[in-house]
């Protein structure tokens, strides 16, 4: 007695479904993959511009606290607003005082350094002779000052600090600076936020 053993294989449609679907596991791996790529990728030049800026916060409070006299005699602060701040500050391993020029342009922040011009009297050039970025993706808006300034009487006296209105560079003896950053404001997460305070110390002496 003979017995047939019949072996049935895939059909062409069965093989093309099968393809079907191996395609579409394939596909969605390869989304989710790309978009678990570009979260990285994102958090990770995130956190690089927020080190980079919390540096960037860290020098100018730096060079805030070495402010000085200018090598031709002015006060040693030039100028101050909201978005732009002039001073006098050794700014190198020199023996001269450069007059150091913090400005925001456009979503970055700027420092600019001018050399003294020796002669009688020193003089220092009209504009920025050297221009450098020191912080990028810089989101701060009208309400939320670069800087703000404080009297000697802070943390104490509250009610006029911080300083508004036409301020007297000879009332400033604290200086806080506020970076706030976004490598892409249409997307989450929220601004960050840096700050730091800094004492002009020199300023004691006036």
């Amino acid at each position: 007695m003979d017995i047939h053993v019949q072996h049935k294989g895939m059909t062409l449609v069965e093989v093309m479904v099968a393809i079907a679907i191996f395609t579409m596991a394939m596909s969605g791996f390869t989304f989710l993959f790309m978009d678990s790529l570009k979260v990285n990728s994102f958090t990770i030049e995130e956190g690089t511009t927020a080190m980079l800026t919390s540096r960037a916060v860290s020098n100018i409070a730096s060079d805030l606290r070495r402010v000085r006299q200018g090598d031709n005699g002015d006060f040693p602060i030039v100028s101050v607003s909201d978005f732009d701040l002039k001073v006098y500050v050794n700014a190198d391993t020199d023996d001269d005082t450069e007059r150091v020029h913090y400005f925001l342009d456009g979503d970055l922040l700027r420092r600019g350094v001018s050399n003294p011009i020796v002669g009688t009297p020193v003089t220092y050039p009209a504009g920025d002779e050297s221009v450098t970025t020191v912080a990028t993706y810089v989101v701060n808006v009208s309400g939320e000052p670069l800087f703000s300034y404080y009297n000697k009487n802070y943390p104490g006296d509250t009610a006029n600090n911080p300083l508004s209105g036409t301020i007297s560079v000879g009332d400033i003896r604290l200086i806080r600076i506020w970076i706030r950053m976004n490598i892409d404001p249409i997307k989450a997460p929220n601004n960050i936020n840096i700050q730091s305070f800094a004492e002009l110390r020199n300023l004691n002496d006036y």
